[in-house]
């Protein structure tokens, strides 16, 4: 589940190391909040606290932007970021193909980023983290048809964007028209 809400944090937030802060903080406020959790899921529970840490994460960021003292960027390219196992080149991959993959991976997360919120929070959860419809209702603290509704635009936003950007995209993921 670690992995899980880390990913989902990465992900709302684009930036590892705030993703890192969302996560602790989330699981510290879920343990100092334990006593109050009444339902059966708790990965939808915790999914949750970690939506509504990177929701106000967000709010605040947007509120008070910052100005970096360093000149560290952010950005997934940096190489001060931690590589994590899905960024190292497989030994049988070739160095066109993982090429191609990191480009996909960075066209798809700029898909992503330009959603809106609810609409993002939905792809991931269901398209990413792999949640069913309930448990993501659950996890947006939404009824069933809210969900699907914001999966349905937000899948749409993304096949259009992906569309707009389709030379970036190998072959293997192209639509044939």
């Amino acid at each position: 589940m670690q992995t899980q809400a880390y990913n989902l944090a990465r992900r709302m937030l684009e930036d590892w190391s705030l993703a890192e802060d969302a996560v602790q903080e989330s699981f510290v406020s879920g343990y100092r909040a334990f006593h109050q959790f009444r339902g059966d899921n708790l990965k939808a529970w915790v999914m949750r606290i970690v939506a509504n840490t990177c929701k106000d994460m967000l709010r605040s960021r947007r509120a008070r932007p910052a100005v970096p003292l360093d000149p560290i960027s952010s950005d997934p390219d940096d190489a001060t970021a931690p590589p994590s196992a899905a960024d190292l080149p497989s030994s049988e991959e070739s160095p066109e193909a993982y090429a191609e993959r990191e480009e996909l991976a960075r066209t798809i997360q700029a898909g992503l980023a330009s959603l809106p919120e609810e609409q993002r929070l939905a792809v991931l959860l269901v398209d990413v983290q792999g949640m069913d419809y309930e448990e993501a209702a659950a996890t947006m603290h939404c009824s069933l048809g809210t969900v699907k509704s914001r999966l349905s635009r937000g899948r749409g936003r993304m096949k259009d964007y992906l569309r707009n950007t389709g030379e970036l995209l190998p072959d293997l993921f192209r639509q044939e028209v």
